[in-house]
């Protein structure tokens, strides 16, 4: 993560900050390797378009690769296009 203060998730008290510090841990992939409960919120978040994949591909806890949002086609789930998309309807 970079040096930027990033408040925990149980400390978050809007969706905006939960979406700004689960992208951090999306971004460096602590999200797949914390308990379950973070990488599925982290799902969510991606499938509902508020966060994408991070710029590297990682691997979570059990050993799957969780690919990067260049590694995904355009405008699906957890790309920047598809999170573009999803903003514009909101």
């Amino acid at each position: 993560m970079d040096k930027k203060k990033v408040k925990p998730l149980y400390e978050c008290e809007s969706l905006a900050e939960e979406v700004a510090s689960m992208q951090e841990l999306i971004n460096s992939g602590i999200a797949w390797r914390l308990e379950g409960s973070v990488g599925r919120r982290a799902m969510e978040l991606i499938n509902a378009g508020y966060c994408m994949l991070g710029k590297e591909g990682h691997k979570d806890y059990w050993g799957n690769y969780v690919p990067s949002r260049y590694k995904v086609k355009g405008g699906t789930k957890g790309s920047t296009e598809y999170c573009n998309k999803m903003d514009e309807q909101r």
